[in-house]
């Protein structure tokens, strides 16, 4: 299974100078953010994704199409992938907003609040990414799997903090490996 964290957010550009919370809640990618995903993707293409999964976040998304776009494939939105409510960012979206902004986009599956309540607890992250490393651990297609997250759940799931872009591939055994840093 290959794991991407979304291009860099608008959060991201002020939080990583100021280290204070700007107040943003879902941001959209920036310029640099559409190139990190843009970067990933071209690393992407050199392996075997069929099947896309994305946190229903604005930054995920965007970060998803770039990279479906580049590798002619559709993704699907799953909040258990999304990240740790810990900032502002990461107040998401509801369905209604993300529809005006993705009419393209199935999202009839999402509840009104799909993102969980802030401060989402070290625990409740760990016992998301183990319900989902053992949901997917038994899928047949999970070697073909891309899953567009962030860093709380990359962190949660795998122990590595990586920064915007970072492409890691996360084996059956639990280990991983950072393919590509942007």
């Amino acid at each position: 299974m290959m794991l991407v964290r979304h291009g860099q957010s608008l959060f991201n550009l002020y939080f990583t100078k100021t280290r204070v919370d700007p107040g943003i809640e879902d941001p959209e990618l920036t310029d640099l953010g559409l190139e990190q995903a843009l970067s990933s993707a071209k690393v992407l293409a050199a392996h075997p994704i069929r099947r896309v999964v994305a946190s229903p976040y604005t930054r995920a998304i965007q970060t998803a199409e770039v990279i479906c776009r580049h590798l002619d494939l559709t993704f699907e939105l799953d909040p258990i992938v999304g990240e740790r409510a810990a900032f502002a960012c990461d107040v998401g979206s509801s369905p209604a907003v993300l529809a005006e902004r993705f009419p393209h986009l199935a999202l009839d599956h999402l509840p009104t609040r799909w993102w969980p309540e802030m401060e989402e607890s070290e625990a409740a992250l760990g016992e998301r990414c183990r319900r989902f490393a053992e949901t997917t651990h038994a899928l047949a297609d999970r070697d073909h799997l891309l899953v567009v997250s962030h860093w709380g759940f990359i962190r949660g799931l795998t122990g590595a903090t990586v920064t915007n872009g970072t492409v890691v591939q996360f084996h059956r055994d639990g280990a991983h490996e950072v393919v590509h840093v942007p």
